[in-house]
C-alpha cells in the first residue's frame, strides 16, 4: 500500500508562521497524507536556502500526489519525487548548496533533505527521521562528513509518520 502525499501548498497559508518547543520561529506546514496529516515547523535561520527552496516547491504544487517511496522501519520515510507509478517527477530548481552544518542534528522526528553520494546534490525529496541517526549528521566538510541537512522538525502527526513506517 503507498502512502500518498495529498498537498502542502494548501496548508502553507492556513498555518502559517509558528515556533516549536525549543526552536526557532519558522513556518509551519502541514503535509496532507492518504494516513493522515503531519505538522512540520521549518527552521529558516538554521537553514535559509533549504527552507525556501522547500517552499517553493510546495507552492508550486510539485509534492502534491507524490509518494513516500522509500520507507525503511526504525530509520527513515522518505519523500517528494516519485509518483505512485514510482516515477521520478522532474525536478524544477537547482540542487542546493548543502546547509548541514547549521548546528541542527538528524534526531527522531526531524525533517532533512535528501540527496545523491554528491553533497550538494539535495533537490525535492526529504525524509523524516524515525530515529535519532546520528551517522547522518554534519562532522566535517569532506565527502564523507558533509551529513544530511536538518531543516525542519515534526511538531504533530509522529503517529501518521509513524504508520507511515509501518
Amino acid at each position: 500500500r503507498r502512502v500518498l502525499l495529498l498537498g502542502i501548498a494548501a496548508a502553507l497559508a492556513a498555518v502559517g508562521e509558528g515556533r516549536a518547543a525549543g526552536a526557532e520561529s519558522g513556518p509551519r506546514v502541514r503535509l496532507e497524507t492518504s494516513l493522515g496529516k503531519i505538522e512540520m515547523v521549518l527552521h529558516r535561520q538554521a537553514a535559509p536556502r533549504t527552507v525556501e527552496n522547500f517552499l517553493a516547491y510546495a507552492a508550486a504544487g510539485f509534492y502534491d500526489g507524490t509518494i513516500f517511496h522509500r520507507v525503511v522501519p526504525g530509520f527513515v520515510i522518505q519523500g517528494g519525487g516519485l509518483a505512485p507509478d514510482m516515477t521520478t517527477r522532474p525536478t524544477t530548481r537547482p540542487p542546493l548548496r548543502n546547509e548541514a552544518g547549521n548546528g541542527l542534528r538528524n534526531r527522531r522526528g526531524t525533517v532533512a533533505m535528501a540527496r545523491t553520494g554528491d553533497p550538494h546534490s539535495a533537490t525535492s525529496q526529504f525524509f523524516i527521521n524515525l530515529k535519532d541517526n546520528p551517522a547522518l549528521d554534519f562532522r566535517s566538510e569532506s565527502t564523507q562528513g558533509w551529513g544530511y541537512c536538518v531543516f525542519g522538525e515534526v511538531v504533530e502527526g509522529m503517529d501518521v509518520v509513524d504508520a507511515v513506517a509501518r
